[in-house]
């Protein structure tokens, strides 16, 4: 999914705007926009790593927990740090409350990229990304990304939202792009230390499918993340419902549950729950299908009981 955040623009809007030539070199400011959205450091959300350990004695829901929070929450990071990256540039024209950097590309890109932000009286910010082919004739700008920005009381405490189009991506720049589909809407809230992702897309049969994931961090770096989502796990043409919830204390120990339900399944359901130390080492694993024996202590669980949404 990082990747495929990142294969959005192929990396080339922040150089592209950068190299057109037109920006204003002593142009207007461009008020608080370039402090109204995060940058890198302020959207790394995490999960604790920490110590060394062998692969072989790692929990399997905490690979997952952790190949997931580092997908999502890097993915969602690097489309807000690039907003932020292009703002930093000399804006390159002004028109009453929009500020317009580009539009322009570099030699060889496939596509031309704008940004606009609009400043709103409310003191928030309103953003479009958009992009167009170079290689069809006619070709439109296409918005592929399309946000709010509300600034905090600094900078590190800001909330927001924003959609990313991977159609409209596809379309901008089918080089680049050429296997994107759907769209993610994101909301996130950097005092509270949360991020939410809805996701759209279709599978290889071309049926419309659905994933939702949430993460929450404390200030003392425990967190919480959800992960609901359909998929095929009954082997006929139905889709199941997969949940996933993992929790983890500051010290990196923590527990996953997860439940498969719905479609070919009937009403069948699967659950899962696993443990893990402060060196990501399995203490406590359970199913109610007989997938693995249970096995450990689940006493030794950070978290003891069972909470899926």
């Amino acid at each position: 999914m990082t990747n495929l955040f990142k294969s959005l623009l192929a990396t080339t809007a922040v150089l592209s705007l950068a190299g057109t030539g037109c920006v204003l070199k002593t142009g207007p400011d461009n008020g608080a926009i370039d402090e109204a959205l995060p940058t890198s450091d302020q959207v790394q959300i995490k999960m604790p790593a920490q110590g060394t350990r062998a692969v072989g004695d790692l929990a399997q829901y905490y690979v997952i927990t952790h190949d997931a929070t580092t997908m999502f929450n890097g993915g969602a990071a690097w489309v807000l740090t690039l907003i932020h990256s292009i703002v930093q540039l000399p804006v390159t024209s002004v028109s009453g409350n929009v500020y317009t950097w580009g539009p322009g590309s570099q030699a060889l890109d496939p596509a031309d990229y704008r940004l606009d932000v609009t400043a709103n009286a409310d003191g928030t910010y309103d953003y479009v990304l958009s992009g167009k082919n170079k290689t069809a004739a006619n070709a439109q700008f296409l918005a592929v990304v399309t946000g709010h920005a509300a600034p905090g009381v600094s900078p590190d405490l800001g909330n927001g939202s924003f959609t990313l189009d991977f159609d409209a991506s596809k379309q901008v720049d089918p080089i680049d792009n050429a296997n994107n589909k759907g769209k993610i809407d994101a909301t996130y809230d950097l005092a509270a230390r949360h991020l939410g992702l809805h996701i759209m897309s279709t599978n290889d049969a071309g049926t419309p499918v659905t994933a939702d994931y949430t993460y929450d961090q404390a200030a003392d770096q425990s967190g919480d993340m959800s992960f609901s989502a359909q998929t095929d796990a009954g082997g006929g043409p139905a889709l199941e419902n997969l949940v996933i919830r993992s929790r983890w204390l500051p010290t990196g120990a923590g527990r996953s549950d997860a439940r498969i339900d719905g479609g070919d399944l009937g009403s069948a359901e699967a659950q899962v729950s696993q443990c893990w130390d402060t060196s990501f080492k399995e203490v406590f694993y359970t199913d109610n299908v007989n997938f693995l024996p249970t096995d450990g202590d689940p006493t030794q669980c950070a978290y003891t009981t069972v909470d899926l949404p």
